[in-house]
């Protein structure tokens, strides 16, 4: 899966979490899985204001862009998992600790997946990568081969 293939309103969306500094963003495919949608966009922020940052420029640049609003949307004043309903994909910004316990990947592990580079500014790059679960190994705690040393995969 390459980010050029994905819909709009999901590389849409991507970007304007990257555009917040979201950390870890990852791509689920659940066109083949039978889900009730057919993205799931997977992200985590570091405190309450960027959770709900990242969720509000997603949702002005897919209005902005797309004339498109959520059809449902959760958790947006919560600090631990804010969900945006977009139809199609569904967006999921985590506080760190919220991601570990409901660790989606491991949940839709069947499903191809896209991890999306951090910028290197943004608030996981000043971490200790080896004890972050979105740094070198995925939640599982597997270690994946194909990210070079600085954490960052590649697209």
């Amino acid at each position: 899966m390459k980010f050029e293939s994905l819909p709009q309103g999901v590389r849409l969306a991507v970007e304007a979490a990257q555009e917040k500094k979201a950390a870890g963003i990852t791509v689920l495919d659940l066109t083949t899985a039978g889900a009730f949608t057919d993205y799931f966009v997977v992200c985590t922020g570091y405190s309450t204001p960027q959770v709900q940052a990242i969720c509000t420029e997603i949702e002005a640049q897919l209005y902005k862009n797309l004339s498109r609003s959520p059809e449902h949307r959760e958790g947006h004043r919560s600090a631990e998992w804010a969900l945006l309903d977009f139809g199609g994909f569904v967006v999921h910004v985590f506080s760190e600790q919220a991601r570990r316990y409901y660790d989606l990947q491991r949940l839709w592990r069947m499903a191809p997946k896209l991890d999306i580079p951090d910028q290197p500014d943004g608030p996981s790059s000043g971490r200790n990568m080896p004890d972050s679960p979105f740094g070198r190994e995925h939640l599982s705690g597997e270690a994946v081969s194909s990210r070079p040393q600085s954490g960052r995969s590649r697209q």
